[in-house]
């Protein structure tokens, strides 16, 4: 006599314990970590700069009984800021809502795949406005100026990162504190026999991100992982990496301040829902002639290079 078969007796449905989704770790986005972040109450505005080389000049001068000290003055000039207005949205619809399976929660992943859009949108200005040649003090092309670091028979990164401390400190006066790596080149830093060898008898470990900013004397280094699509939806994927094989190093502080110079800053429009810098101001809201809830992001900023000799960019290094 038949028996039920394996596919009779079970009828699929949607495990509740279980999803897939390719969503990158917020952590691997670097946009709001190395720059300092400026709130401000208007969309644009102005602020000023003093001239740099007004404070440096040595014209102190001896003073004979009687006379006047001799004297000078400082330049003053004005910087403009112009935070854009990025937004997204995900619409949820009444039936999907309704119809969906656990462990589906359509308004949860719209609110993280909009979250998600605008993170990466930061990034990819982030990676516009400072990961590139053209922006600061002194741009060294991998392969010109001295080996990549993908070269380890021929290249010497410690030196490399002094040389660029040496050069940004000569002439500003600041020693460079933080290093931002695009992922791929911390992949071959972190296996460079000359930094394994260093640290060989201080550290059993790989190195790290905390173990290079030792090594090369900075508060912090920072590597940028975030990947995205650069094809059109319905096209073949295909990915790359934001930051490519590029480094910044530079000098930026805890946070701004009056008389604070940096290498950049982030000003972070408030307007947005009460939003402060790069910070992603979530809104959600029915709209019933479509019977849908709009989950809606908006992210106000204007990423500034406001010191330019106060970085140094290391360009195609792998």
């Amino acid at each position: 006599m038949p028996q039920p078969t394996v596919q009779q007796v079970h009828v699929n449905r949607p495990l509740t314990n279980i999803s897939v989704a390719y969503i990158q770790d917020q952590n691997d986005f670097i946009a709001s970590k190395v720059f300092p972040i400026v709130p401000v109450d208007k969309k644009s505005d102005m602020y000023f700069t003093y001239s740099q080389n007004d404070f440096m000049r040595d014209e102190a001068a001896k003073r004979a009984d009687g006379d006047e000290s001799v004297g000078s003055g400082y330049g003053l000039s004005e910087q403009t800021y112009n935070a854009d207005v990025w937004s997204f949205h995900k619409d949820v619809g009444n039936q999907v809502r309704e119809n969906s399976d656990q462990p589906l929660d359509p308004d949860r992943d719209a609110t993280t795949y909009v979250t998600r859009k605008l993170l990466l949108k930061q990034e990819t200005q982030f990676a516009s406005n400072y990961f590139t040649t053209g922006v600061w003090g002194t741009d060294v092309v991998g392969g010109t100026a001295s080996p990549k670091w993908s070269d380890y028979a021929g290249s010497d990164p410690i030196t490399d990162i002094e040389t660029g401390k040496d050069n940004v400190q000569g002439v500003t006066g600041y020693m460079p504190n933080k290093l931002v790596l695009g992922y791929t080149l911390f992949r071959y830093l972190k296996q460079h026999p000359d930094i394994v060898d260093r640290i060989k008898y201080t550290s059993p470990n790989v190195p790290t991100e905390q173990i290079l900013a030792q090594l090369f004397g900075l508060d912090e280094v920072v590597v940028a992982k975030a990947i995205k699509a650069t094809n059109n939806e319905g096209e073949t994927a295909a990915y790359t990496r934001v930051h490519g094989n590029n480094a910044l190093l530079c000098y930026t502080p805890a946070q701004a301040g009056i008389l604070q110079p940096a290498a950049g800053y982030i000003f972070g429009w408030k307007g947005i829902s009460g939003g402060m810098g790069t910070n992603i101001a979530i809104s959600s809201f029915y709209m019933p002639w479509r019977k849908s809830t709009r989950v809606e992001g908006e992210s106000a900023f204007a990423m500034q290079m406001v010191g330019a000799n106060l970085g140094y960019f290391f360009s195609n290094y792998a």
